[in-house]
């Protein structure tokens, strides 16, 4: 039987074909429903992490908090023609060393591009349904300065939708946020709530200053009124989710008989904790096991937890792995040595300078992430946990060590990763192969760690990425320097033995 095109009509023959674990929308979709969140940014993650707490709200009954999807840039009309070719519906695949899951969204009603249209987006911000503009812009999309933490007031975009004149033609996030605020102002409306779900520290804190920095640049009573009025909360999101490949299509047409134009693969594991402040209401989010916490230091525990021990543990699989030529995260775990490396790096080096949180055991969140890289059907891409390393080995890495040089506690391991991220930046692995590097900084990280050789003088004097506290510890100079001396002589899986006991 051919796979049947994912649409509305569709629906009832993909719920009865002789398939196991699809689960489609059994909510209404249009009539009463109402679209309260416009979210910026439908990309893979969006579509395996909010949209999907929000059809499991409408599976609930919860009938206010549909999604109206928007995209601002000329390349998310890719996006527009696969969702509104299949009434918006789309496909989340879990995938597991158990099988598989097919799971039907339709939590997103609808979708604006705004070059098409950019006063619809506006109006739709605006209209007195939204309670809620969510986020996922990368961290580009934030305008931030990470050196001043300032917004970048000087960006050609920035200037162009500070000038009056273009409000109903922004070209950034904030100008589009700017306009639809000050029109709901103007109506004696409450703002919306502005929710980010970027995978940044401060998610929420950097969205308020950025937002209210540029509101202040238009119309200083605007800012006040945002300030005063508005709700930016901080949260904490995890789910791993790769990019989709012409692979993944066929499989779903040929394991569950739907035609789907952009599926989404993902894990079964999903975490989402945010701070319970909204400016106009929110949906129940608890019913659907998201962690409301009270305030942003709660946030900010969590956050700690995934930063210092997820993305720290996919940095040491990522920069060696790419050195030693791996493809997949999955591969890199199956390789006893590195396992065990990565193990011992969280138990020993990582844990120690955790924070507490009641009815969070470490050890537990440890061993699920063990897990979770090791799921060999995510197809987990060594590159993808590897792009813009500058603005990560210096948030999941280097706090680590900075804190064990505080406390004098152990970090031979943490070292070695930061050691071969700086060989990985000469963009050559140790088969002598050429790799890409994509990060924002390339340019001038690829000279400096070819300048520096296997001395980390050229790239620790960057100060932006590193502090005087780490140029200044003798322990981790010498440290950090034995560890890229033994990667340049002897490569990755010869220097990793002496890094695991």
């Amino acid at each position: 039987m051919a796979p049947l095109k994912l649409t509305d009509k569709n629906l009832p023959q993909i719920a009865a074909a002789d398939k196991t674990n699809i689960k489609v929308p059994t909510y209404p979709r249009d009539g009463d429903v109402k679209e309260g969140i416009v979210h910026v940014g439908v990309g893979g993650f969006h579509r395996s992490h909010l949209a999907v707490y929000v059809d499991h709200l409408m599976h609930h009954g919860v009938t206010d908090y549909a999604i109206c999807g928007v995209g601002l840039q000329p390349f998310d009309a890719g996006m527009r023609d696969a969702l509104r070719s299949q009434d918006h519906l789309y496909t989340v695949i879990e995938r597991s060393a158990k099988g598989s899951f097919a799971h039907v969204i339709g939590s997103i009603n609808s979708y604006l591009f705004a070059p098409d249209d950019r006063e619809a987006v506006i109006a739709k911000m605006a209209h007195p349904d939204t309670h809620i503009v969510s986020l996922t812009i990368t961290e580009s999309g934030y305008y931030y300065n990470e050196n001043t933490h300032e917004l970048q007031s000087e960006h050609p975009d920035i200037q162009y939708d500070i000038n009056p004149a273009n409000e109903k033609n922004p070209r950034t996030t904030f100008g589009f946020l700017y306009a639809a605020l000050a029109r709901r102002h103007s109506q004696g409306l409450k703002p919306f709530t502005v929710m980010s779900c970027d995978n940044m520290q401060k998610n929420g804190s950097i969205t308020r200053h950025m937002l209210e920095s540029f509101a202040r640049l238009r119309n200083p009573e605007m800012a006040k009124w945002i300030a005063e009025e508005g709700a930016f909360p901080n949260a904490m999101v995890d789910r791993i989710t790769p990019q989709t490949s012409p692979t993944d299509k066929a499989t779903l047409a040929n394991d569950f008989g739907i035609e789907d134009s952009w599926p989404v693969v993902t894990e079964p594991f999903s975490q989402w904790v945010i701070e319970d402040r909204f400016s106009d209401g929110r949906p129940p989010f608890e019913k659907v096991g998201v962690q409301v916490v009270k305030n942003v230091h709660d946030v900010e525990l969590f956050e700690k937890h995934k930063l210092r021990l997820l993305n720290g543990s996919h940095s040491s699989i990522g920069y060696p792995g790419q050195l030693a030529g791996f493809k997949y995260v999955h591969e890199v775990m199956e390789n006893p040595v590195y396992r065990k490396f990565v193990q011992q790096m969280q138990q020993d080096e990582v844990k120690p300078l955790l924070p507490d949180i009641p009815g969070v055991n470490i050890d537990n969140y440890c061993r699920t992430l063990i897990e979770r890289f090791s799921n060999p059907t995510i197809m987990d891409q060594i590159p993808r946990i590897c792009l813009n390393a500058s603005g990560k080995v210096p948030q999941f890495i280097m706090p680590s060590i900075a804190e064990a040089i505080w406390v004098t506690g152990p970090f031979r391991r943490l070292c070695f990763v930061a050691a071969a991220w700086f060989r990985y930046l000469q963009g050559v692995d140790d088969n002598g192969q050429p790799f890409e590097i994509d990060d924002p900084m390339r340019d001038e990280l690829q000279a400096r760690a070819r300048a520096g050789g296997t001395s980390p003088w050229e790239l620790l004097n960057i100060k932006s990425l590193f502090g005087d506290d780490l140029r200044g510890d003798k322990r981790f100079v010498e440290t950090i320097s034995t560890a890229m001396e033994e990667i340049a002589r002897d490569g990755v899986m010869k220097t990793l033995p002496k890094y695991v006991d």
